[in-house]
């Protein structure tokens, strides 16, 4: 059975290319997710690639993972420096989870430059662009091997 990792994607990412794109640059999320999937295809992994802007959805589907998926890929947006209840949901996971972001927060804003995810994240990467997604699974499977 191919191992599931969820990958999942916090507020204002559906604006991927056109919000501030010289900070996360002109790809969609899209562009994104056909990356994701490529690169799991060659990981021999299963993906299921998610988004949405309501902080209680990603909490359900992390809740979901514990039944569904080996690891989580995470990036939570702005939920990063404001959600304790994404933290406490990510707790209740035992798989390994990767915090993913496009933009290097320890560059950013000072509010930006703390994370409660980076408190479960197994590891956290920063300022890849989306490359860092494809970093995020392999850093997964890596943990699950």
């Amino acid at each position: 059975m191919r191992k599931t990792i969820y990958i999942l994607n916090g507020p204002n990412l559906n604006l991927l290319g056109k919000r501030e794109p010289h900070l996360y640059g002109h790809q969609t999320l899209a562009d994104v997710e056909a990356l994701c999937q490529a690169a799991a295809g060659e990981l021999g992994v299963s993906i299921r690639f998610r988004q949405s802007n309501a902080e209680h959805q990603l909490i359900d589907w992390i809740q979901e993972a514990r039944d569904e998926a080996s690891a989580i890929v995470i990036n939570p947006a702005a939920y990063t420096h404001t959600s304790i209840a994404i933290l406490d949901a990510l707790k209740a996971f035992a798989g390994p989870v990767i915090e993913i972001h496009i933009s290097d927060i320890h560059k950013r804003e000072a509010f930006r430059q703390h994370s409660y995810v980076s408190l479960r994240a197994n590891d956290v990467i920063a300022g890849k662009g989306i490359e860092g997604y494809v970093l995020a699974l392999r850093r997964a499977v890596e943990l699950l091997n």
